[in-house]
């Protein structure tokens, strides 16, 4: 556990973690066909870590045909369902006891603190290959109720391959949301991790050559999204894509299917989630640590961040005054520091991104209640204070778009009609929340809430067994539960007549 090991340990295993930086294709590790490579840079210290292998068209094709080859041959789809399970048991185990090693790769690579790594993502990557190696012997196929001279049957097929696109931001587990289901329904899965973060997918790729799954079955291209993420989007023999990423960038995935082959294109896109306080707060110091984290947790680079907050009159001033006080525990630090409860941002280019939106709240009239500053300078990493702002006008942006760091815009509310208003008042919906003792209110602003997922009296709880996902321009589809397998799966009515 994190609490037993200090800053030096994991600083001393980050030096001699070792590092995959080639493309796992066909089972085998390779360059890029034409040599290049892109650098993969440490947030906490602005330090290249390593040059990994930048995939293009050439390579993107070989996996492709390497992930069709094992489809068309049967190798892994046509297993029994449990010799995939064991197959996925032990891959969940390997990532198990490789924990450490994928935590301090995680947070070298994407800047969060140790302490979330290894506390919470690898633990829940692990966690989700095996529930959906546990589940896939216990799906069953069904049997219409048609007349009795005939037998309809429903079967659930695997699509083929399986393009996962996934972000930095949760890089080994937002790719365990994809690949293990894709997985376990008997897909090939070519897997591109976001170039900000590739280390643990292609380490996950050594594993699963260990668990034993097939060469050709599972595949890591790591690339430019502009140039490796276009060519899956684009290729006529990806069966599906699977992104989670921005809402520009799932908008280009529709667009590339519909120039190439109708590929299936779920979606898990940005999010601009509000998290509503009502006066009747059953537990106001839960709530103000609740809002706290649901911002500046992950340095506020979550898609689901509560990066609206909307607090009824009754409790504003008294309220705010406990979430002041939460941040204030909540500064960044070393990421390979336990103590750490926020890191550094992902990258410069990400860093001035968000320091734009703290200029724009400036300049639109927004009060900078705390925050705001670039911090740790001296570490040559990209650190930011967490930042609220009170803002007067849903019209300003950094209300209204997506700013994905740790930035907070407050609205004070005065009845449960205009905050509803307020939330719904948004392209995205993706996350919610809301604190109150009504429970006929709990039920009412729940159901009128325009969100995939709604939290009451709580913010970010969540299981590998509930579905996850959006509805608007936050996108569609969703993952984790046995809903996930309906992304990575048809239906197959076969009707015989027995006249």
């Amino acid at each position: 556990m994190t609490e037993t090991k200090d800053l030096a340990y994991w600083r001393a295993l980050a030096e001699r973690v070792p590092l995959r930086t080639q493309a796992y294709i066909d089972g085998r590790w390779a360059d890029a066909a034409d040599g290049a490579t892109f650098d993969t840079v440490n947030p906490a210290t602005g330090q290249v870590i390593a040059a990994v292998a930048a995939c293009g068209g050439a390579d993107v094709d070989r996996a492709v045909a390497a992930a069709r080859r094992a489809f068309d041959q049967g190798i892994w789809s046509g297993l029994p369902r449990s010799a995939r399970k064991a197959a996925l048991l032990k891959l969940a185990a390997l990532v198990d006891t490789h924990r450490e090693e994928l935590a301090v790769l995680e947070t070298i690579d994407m800047g969060k603190p140790i302490a979330d790594t290894l506390g919470y993502d690898i633990p829940e990557a692990a966690r989700t290959y095996a529930w959906y190696a546990e589940a896939i012997d216990k799906i069953y196929d069904e049997i219409a109720p048609t007349a009795p001279e005939v037998l309809a049957t429903i079967t659930r097929e695997p699509l083929g391959v399986v393009a996962a696109v996934v972000p930095w931001n949760y890089p080994l587990l937002m790719a365990s949301w994809k690949v293990a289901p894709a997985l376990a329904a008997g897909n090939s899965v070519v897997l591109k991790p976001a170039e900000q973060s590739p280390l643990t997918a292609l380490r996950l790729a050594e594993l699963a050559e260990l668990a034993g799954i097939p060469a050709g079955v599972f595949n890591v291209v790591p690339g430019l999204g502009a140039v490796a993420g276009q060519a899956l989007g684009l290729h006529a023999d990806v069966d599906c894509v699977a992104f989670t990423g921005s809402t520009a960038t799932g908008k280009r995935f529709l667009q590339y299917a519909g120039q190439s082959n109708l590929k299936r294109v779920w979606l898990e896109c940005g999010g601009k989630s509000p998290h509503i306080v009502f006066d009747d707060c059953p537990d106001l110091d839960r709530a103000a640590r609740a809002a706290a984290v649901g911002i500046f947790n992950n340095q506020g680079e979550i898609c689901i961040a509560g990066s609206r907050l909307y607090v009824q009159d009754g409790i504003y001033d008294r309220f705010m005054a406990k979430l002041e006080a939460c941040a204030a525990t909540m500064q960044p630090g070393d990421p390979l520091d336990p103590a750490s409860a926020m890191g550094a941002i992902v990258d410069r280019a990400q860093l001035d991104r968000v320091l734009s939106y703290v200029h724009a709240g400036r300049e639109e009239g927004a009060r900078l209640r705390l925050g705001g500053e670039r911090v740790r300078t001296d570490s040559g990493g990209f650190y930011l204070q967490p930042t609220i702002f009170e803002c007067p006008s849903q019209a300003l942006k950094i209300v209204r778009e997506e700013i994905f760091g740790p930035v907070l815009a407050v609205t004070r509310f005065h009845t449960e009609e205009e905050a509803v208003r307020m939330a719904n008042d948004s392209p995205y919906g993706l996350g919610s929340g809301l604190w109150t003792a009504n429970l006929a209110r709990a039920h009412r602003v729940s159901r009128r809430l325009q969100a995939g997922l709604v939290w009451v009296n709580c913010y970010m709880d969540g299981d590998v067994t509930v579905p996850f996902g959006g509805v608007k321009q936050s996108g569609s589809g969703r993952d984790k539960s046995l809903h996930a397998l309906d992304k990575y799966t048809d239906l197959k009515t076969t009707w015989i007549s027995l006249a």
